[in-house]
């Protein structure tokens, strides 16, 4: 009765009295998982040797990057000559553990709720983007750095008078864009973790919304958490066996969601698109590089994959796996009424959405060059590419399928099983 209570304008005065000082520590406590996951991972991945002390700042920047943030690369060489560079993609392990502790400390203070008004849960939310907003302000200050590129030069010195010095390349962040998007991406992760918990509390209209959404909201969290907890156990098992253990941590901690995720939708059937050219290029296992280092774009799926290294067949029975046992606890936590064909439409729907985000936060696009008057790259080799796209309408078509079927099965597995909202008779 004294958590009913709550809700009402004590509660209410006591919640707006403490909130602040939660929400800062909920924020504070996200931004130290991001920044010690990112400096961890630069750490591993060779990072520390930047020039100019340059590794608070690009630690700064892929948080920035993680938030949602906008990180543009800028050059110079000169009057002639330019340097060109972009760069889009998340480093989804930061972004994974800054989701995490924030959700946790968002719910935190709204546990043992049944119900909580809008304007409440509005307003706890705004707190808790209060002080990000001035935490991605002062990751934006911080995150800028210029780099100075060594260029061979066989005239010994003309080309580079000619530029007028060194090309230089470096990377500022977007203030206006990230606030924008790192608001968004906070909004998200909110909720998507008011969706997800049992235990928080909605508000009275919303109520009778939770017993088909919040069963698929966390079976499908749980699914993508499942995929990086088996890719964990696989890159701890390679670092141990098969040496370049520094390389491995670097892929764990900056973008191992990246590269399971992608290996999910990889099993389910999907394609992707892509490619790497030149000197520079991204973590990624030895079989998929082979597939992307090609003149031209090369698609890559299981079958691609499979003539270079026949055990990438496992992806498919292991993404079977961990779909049915998503539909399965989805179905569990589902009230006992429901019936199998409602599970499978649940399911696909809840599936198509993951694979959509999958689509769009796993897409990598770089690149860098140096041309002159225009024309070409030049630089000695400098100028590099690296692109990953997926065939989105073929994913979520299979993702439609997947979820019609594995819910289905699903369901009837769990019909076995006693569950919430099932009476069970008394013999005694």
């Amino acid at each position: 009765m004294s958590e009913q209570a709550s809700d009402g304008p004590t509660g209410t005065r006591h919640s707006a009295k403490h909130g602040w000082a939660a929400a800062l520590a909920a924020v504070l406590a996200g931004l130290v998982a991001m920044v010690v996951t990112a400096a961890l991972g630069l750490w591993a991945a060779g990072a520390t040797g930047l020039p100019g002390s340059a590794f608070p700042r690009v630690v700064a920047a892929v948080v920035v990057m993680a938030a949602g943030g906008s990180v543009e690369l800028s050059g110079n060489a000169g009057e002639l000559a330019r340097t060109h560079a972009d760069i889009s993609v998340l480093p989804l392990s930061v972004t994974l553990a800054g989701a995490l502790v924030i959700a946790a400390g968002f719910l935190r203070p709204l546990r043992h709720r049944a119900i909580a008004s809008g304007r409440e849960l509005a307003g706890w939310a705004g707190r808790v983007a209060v002080p990000w907003v001035v935490v991605l302000v002062v990751l934006s200050v911080l995150a800028r750095q210029d780099f100075e590129i060594p260029v061979q030069d066989p005239t010994g010195g003309i080309i580079e008078g000619i530029l007028g010095g060194g090309p230089t390349v470096g990377f500022r962040t977007d203030v206006p864009l990230t606030l924008l998007f790192g608001v968004l991406w906070l909004a998200g992760v909110l909720v998507l973790a008011v969706l997800v918990s049992r235990g928080a509390p909605l508000p009275a209209r919303l109520v009778r919304f939770q017993e088909s959404v919040r069963p698929a909201a966390y079976a499908m969290v749980a699914l993508l958490l499942a995929c990086v907890a088996v890719g964990v156990v696989i890159g701890l098992v390679v670092a141990a066996t098969r040496g370049h253990a520094a390389e491995t941590f670097a892929v764990i901690l900056l973008g191992l969601p990246n590269l399971v995720w992608f290996v999910y939708t990889l099993g389910l059937g999907a394609s992707w698109e892509g490619k790497v050219d030149g000197p520079f290029g991204l973590p990624m296992p030895h079989v998929l590089a082979e597939v992307l280092r090609t003149p031209d774009i090369s698609t890559v799926n299981i079958r691609t994959l499979a003539e270079h290294d026949g055990r990438v067949w496992w992806a498919v029975a292991v993404a079977a796996v961990l779909t049915l046992g998503a539909a399965f606890v989805m179905a569990l936590r589902s009230p006992a009424r429901m019936r199998a064909w409602q599970h499978a439409l649940h399911m696909a729907a809840a599936l198509v959405l993951t694979v959509l985000a999958i689509c769009l936060l796993a897409r990598i696009s770089a690149h860098y060059g140096l041309s002159l008057l225009g024309i070409g790259d030049i630089g000695g080799g400098l100028s590099g590419e690296v692109s990953l796209r997926p065939n989105t309408w073929t994913a979520l078509g299979l993702a439609v399928l997947w979820g019609l079927v594995t819910g289905f099965l699903g369901g009837l597995l769990a019909s076995r099983r006693h569950r919430r909202g099932e009476v069970v008779e008394d013999r005694t």
